[in-house]
């Protein structure tokens, strides 16, 4: 990938640079699946948690469980689950404005003081697009697109997942030297100026 294809997954519709990384290990926890689905979505975060050199943790000493997934089949389940407009004052909100869109997914990020990854949502309603991909799929596309703040229109057209000539789901090559790039230790938890895409391209070089 050149400098601007990785300034590009970091720029966002209005024009400015956002990238961050988890700068803790990932403590997640799956709501809304049976115990078949949870080992795959757990299995496809480790694979790419071990791919950036990451960590992961039975707990967060902070937060218990920082990575919180959701499957469900209407938005109107989400202001239902207890003590959830407590982590996320704003929930009522955004579920009539993900409603009102017409959206199937949605993924939400804290920060640290840092400007690093401390906290992350993710809100899958599986509607008929949705329920056509294999667990394996989605799995791996949503833990992709949680292990660094992407730009909000980085994959609006094109995915993070490739199938090799034997059927298999992976992650694209390049997507997946972006991230072990980024967890480089050498490399910022956080940036706002583009310039960091030049120091991404150069890592990837390495």
């Amino acid at each position: 990938m050149t400098p601007q294809d990785i300034e590009a997954l970091f720029t966002r519709s209005d024009g400015s640079y956002g990238f961050a990384r988890w700068g803790r290990p990932i403590a997640p926890i799956v709501f809304g699946v049976r115990d078949e689905t949870l080992s795959i979505v757990k299995g496809a975060l480790e694979a790419v948690v071990a791919l950036a050199g990451h960590k992961m943790a039975e707990t967060d000493p902070e937060l218990g469980s920082n990575l919180m997934v959701f499957f469900f089949r209407d938005w109107k389940e989400l202001p239902e689950v207890p003590d959830l407009d407590k982590l996320i004052p704003e929930l009522g909100p955004l579920v009539d404005r993900l409603k009102a869109a017409g959206a199937n997914q949605y993924r939400l990020f804290r920060f640290d003081d840092s400007g690093a990854i401390k906290a992350a949502f993710v809100f899958l309603c599986m509607d008929r697009d949705m329920a056509k991909l294999p667990a394996e799929t989605l799995a791996l596309q949503q833990v992709a697109q949680t292990m660094l703040l992407w730009s909000d229109r980085a994959f609006r057209t094109s995915s993070p997942l490739a199938v090799t000539e034997g059927g298999a789901t992976i992650l694209k090559p390049e997507i997946a030297g972006v991230i072990r790039a980024a967890y480089d230790p050498v490399m910022p938890v956080a940036a706002a100026d583009p310039s960091h895409a030049l120091r991404l391209s150069a890592r990837i070089g390495l």
